[in-house]
């Protein structure tokens, strides 16, 4: 196929703000995890797909399968005005400063 360019599971984007290797960053609709540092709007790879241990408001518990979003700095389970990331791969405590998140490649 000719026109196929790649799978896209890690795709070079600007950097929405300085980041950290392992940073969660949205840049439009598009989530992923930073693989490297970044400087911010220097080229990033973010990667889409995957089990990844993030940052998480940390006054939450999640359950195994519950939807997860991102508030910008850090996954929650707040849906209001906050992007669809993935779910909850396994449980999460109240109080707890990460949890584990399956990342589905999914644009929102």
């Amino acid at each position: 196929m000719k026109n196929h360019l790649s799978p896209g599971e890690n795709i070079t984007l600007p950097a929405p703000a300085d980041l950290r290797s392992g940073d969660g960053a949205l840049v439009g609709s598009i989530f992923g995890v930073a693989q490297a540092d970044a400087a911010a709007g220097t080229p990033v790879v973010l990667v889409r797909r995957g089990l990844f241990t993030l940052p998480k408001a940390g006054a939450e518990a999640w359950n195994a399968g519950d939807p997860v979003f991102w508030d910008g700095a850090a996954c929650t389970a707040e849906a209001s005005g906050n992007v669809l990331i993935g779910a909850a791969a396994a449980a999460a405590a109240n109080p707890s400063a990460t949890g584990t998140v399956l990342l589905d490649g999914t644009i929102r």
